[in-house]
C-alpha cells in the first residue's frame, strides 16, 4: 500500500542526537560512539566485538560530511524502529527504480560538497583579526583563522541559502521518507533562521531582527558582513576632503595648503585602525552572537540532518552496486519478539577480499530462538556468530545486506560477549569477570534482544561449567531472546537436547578441512591436533624441542 500521501511524523525521523553541535566544537564521530552511561541498541563492548568500526569503513560511501556523520550516528546508534525502517526501504527502493530522482539527488549532493566546510568555518571557527582571511589552521582543536569573520559569515550562510534553492528543484518522490526529507529541506526559507541567514539583519537593543521583523519606517542600523563600510568610509573621506578645501578656499591667505594636506598625511593612518575597530565589533556584537543562534536552531539541525540522510540512502544505494554479490532488502517485520532469516549470507567485511567466501543460512526463529554452534577451531564459528550480528545491524538501519533473500525484527538490544582476559577487576577471575558479563546481558535482555554468547563459563570445572551454562541457557530460552551459543561442550548440547530445546549447527569439515559451512548436528571431535600442528605446536614439535635443547646442554657440559 502507498502511504505517501501521509506524513511522518516529526517524532519518527527526528529520534537520533542532531548532528549539529550546539557547543563550541563541531560534532565528530566521538559525538555518538556508544558509551556505557549512554547506548541504545549497542553498548560498548558489543560495538567492539562486532568491529562496528571497520563495518563502517565497508559501507561509507557518502561525499559529504554530514552525510558520514548520519551515517555513522545510524550504525552506533540503530533504533529498533520497524516502521522507520520499512520507510527508508521504500525510499531506496525509489532510489534504485527511479533515474530521475537518483540523478537528482546526486547531483544536489555533488554540488553541494565544496562550499559545505564553510558553514563549519563560519559556525566553529576562531577568527583572530587583521585585514587578511588565512587558510583555517587546527589549534588545540579550535579552527583558527586570520580576519573578523566576514568572509565565514557570507560563504556559509551562502552556502545554505544555495542549498535550499537547489532543493526547490528536486522532482516530487513517491516515497514518504523522501518526501519527508525533501519538504524539510524546501520548507528552510520560512523559518526564521533562513531569513537572519539570508538578510539583511538589523540591530536593535543589542537583538537581531530580520527584514520581515524591521518596522518598516523605523531605521535600524544594518549589519553588512565586509569590513568596509561605506557609510562610515564616506564620512571619513568627506571630512578629510573638508578640512582640505577649508584651507585652500577658505583660507588661502595662509598659505596654509600645506597645513590641509599635513593633516591629510596624518590622517590617513588612521582609517586601517577604524577598520580594524569596526571589524573587531561586528566580530564579537554580531557574528559570534549570530553564529550561536544558528548552533542552537533545530530547525538548521534538521536541515542539516535531512542533506546527510539523503547521503546516506545514497551510500546504501552506492554500497549495493559496489558488490558483485546478491544484495537485499530484508523485509521487516513488526513482532515482539525477535526474528532472523536470511539465506546464502555472507559476511560483509570478508566478501570485498575473498570472492569465493562461502554462504550460509540463518533462522533465528520461534522454534530455533535458542542456536548452539559446535565444532572444531579455525572452522569459522566466530565469523557466522559475526555475521548474523552484523546482518542484524545492517538491516536495522536500513541498509542492504548481503543475502539472497532475509527477513529480520528489529532488536531492542544487541549483545556480544566474546573473553575479555584483559579487563579483568581487582579481586576477580577470569570465571567472574565473564560471568558478570553474562549477568549484565541476561538482565538487560527482552524477547526482542540478539544475543550472541562464545564460550560461556570458561575458567572453572566441567561440572560447574554445565550446570552454570545449562540453567543460563535455559534462562534466556525462557526469556524469549535469540541466543546464539558457541561451544566445544557437546554434552551440554546432549543434556538440552534432550528437552527438546534449542536448534545446533555445527561446522562441515571435509578430509579434516574446514569448509566454512554450517551443517545441521552437534559436533563431538576435535581439531586441536591439525591446528597445534599447523602452527608449528604439536607435541612431536614439542619433544622435538626439548631434545634439542638438552643435546645443546650436554654438549656444552663435555
Amino acid at each position: 500500500m502507498n502511504n505517501s500521501n501521509q506524513a511522518i511524523p516529526d517524532e519518527l525521523i527526528w529520534r537520533h542526537p542532531f548532528i549539529l553541535s550546539s557547543g563550541d566544537q563541531p560534532a565528530s564521530i566521538d559525538n555518538f560512539r556508544p558509551a556505557e552511561s549512554d547506548h541504545t541498541v549497542l553498548d560498548p563492548k558489543t560495538y567492539e566485538a562486532i568491529e562496528a568500526e571497520k563495518l563502517f569503513a565497508c559501507i561509507n560511501y557518502t561525499r559529504t560530511e554530514n552525510g558520514r556523520l548520519c551515517l555513522y550516528r545510524s550504525l552506533a546508534r540503530p533504533l529498533p524502529d520497524a516502521q522507520v525502517l520499512q520507510m527508508k526501504q521504500e525510499a531506496l527502493r525509489e532510489i534504485a527504480s527511479n533515474q530521475e530522482i537518483c540523478e537528482a539527488l546526486e547531483r544536489y549532493v555533488e554540488k553541494g560538497i565544496k562550499k559545505e566546510p564553510e558553514l563549519k568555518y563560519l559556525l566553529y571557527g576562531e577568527f583572530s583579526g587583521g585585514l587578511t582571511t588565512d587558510v583555517p589552521t587546527e589549534r588545540t582543536g579550535k579552527l583558527e583563522f586570520g580576519g573578523f569573520g566576514y568572509h565565514q559569515y557570507r560563504e556559509g550562510t551562502q552556502y545554505v541559502v544555495d542549498r535550499v534553492a537547489a532543493a526547490k528543484a528536486l522532482p516530487r518522490p513517491e516515497s514518504r521518507y523522501l518526501q519527508a526529507l525533501f519538504s524539510t529541506l524546501q520548507a528552510f526559507d520560512q523559518t526564521r533562521v533562513y531569513q537572519l541567514m539570508k538578510g539583511p539583519v538589523y540591530m536593535a537593543n543589542d537583538k537581531f531582527k530580520t527584514q520581515q521583523e524591521k518596522p518598516k519606517f523605523l531605521p535600524l542600523p544594518r549589519f553588512r558582513p565586509t569590513i568596509f563600510k561605506w557609510i562610515p568610509a564616506t564620512i571619513f573621506i568627506a571630512a578629510v576632503y573638508a578640512i582640505i578645501l577649508f584651507f585652500e578656499i577658505l583660507a588661502p591667505e595662509l598659505g596654509a595648503s600645506y597645513i590641509g594636506y599635513g593633516i591629510l598625511v596624518l590622517t590617513v593612518p588612521v582609517f586601517p585602525i577604524l577598520l580594524l575597530a569596526m571589524g573587531a565589533s561586528d566580530r564579537d556584537s554580531v557574528i559570534y552572537p549570530l553564529r550561536k543562534q544558528y548552533r542552537q536552531s533545530e530547525d538548521l539541525a534538521r536541515f542539516l540532518d535531512s542533506m546527510g540522510m539523503l547521503d546516506e540512502l545514497l551510500s546504501f544505494h552506492r554500497y549495493r552496486d559496489s558488490l558483485q554479490e546478491p544484495m537485499t532488502l530484508p523485509k521487516v517485520l513488526d513482532e515482539p519478539h525477535h526474528l532472523l532469516i536470511a539465506d546464502n549470507v555472507k559476511n560483509p567485511l570478508l566478501i570485498p577480499d575473498n570472492a569465493n567466501y562461502v554462504p550460509n543460512d540463518v533462522v533465528l526463529d520461534t522454534v530455533g530462538r535458542l542456536l548452539i554452534i559446535t565444532g572444531p577451531n579455525s572452522g569459522g564459528k566466530t565469523a557466522y556468530c559475526k555475521t548474523i550480528a552484523q546482518i542484524q545491524l545492517l538491516g536495522q538501519i536500513g541498509c542492504y545486506i548481503p543475502a539472497t533473500n532475509a527477513q529480520l525484527v528489529p532488536a531492542e538490544r544487541i549483545y556480544y560477549q566474546v573473553p575479555d582476559p584483559g579487563q579483568l577487576e581487582a579481586g576477580m577471575g577470569r570465571f567472574g569477570h565473564e560471568l558478570k558479563r553474562t549477568r549484565e546481558i541476561f538482565f538487560n535482555s527482552t524477547p526482542l534482544s540478539l544475543v550472541v554468547l562464545d564460550e560461556l563459563s570458561e575458567g572453572t570445572t566441567f561440572e560447574e561449567k554445565m550446570t552454570l551454562s545449562e540453567y543460563i541457557l535455559k534462562g534466556f530460552h525462557q526469556l524469549g531472546a535469540s541466543t546464539i551459543l558457541v561451544t566445544h561442550n557437546h554434552e551440554l548440547c546432549e543434556r538440552l537436547q534432550s528437552e527438546g530445546i534449542g536448534r545446533y549447527l555445527q561446522v562441515e569439515f571435509v578430509q579434516g578441512a574446514p569448509t566454512h559451512r554450517m551443517v545441521d548436528g552437534v559436533s563431538r571431535v576435535s581439531h586441536a591436533h591439525r591446528v597445534a600442528s599447523e602452527i608449528g605446536f604439536s607435541k612431536a614439535d614439542v619433544e622435538k624441542h626439548i631434545k634439542k635443547h638438552l643435546s645443546g646442554d650436554d654438549k656444552q657440559t663435555g
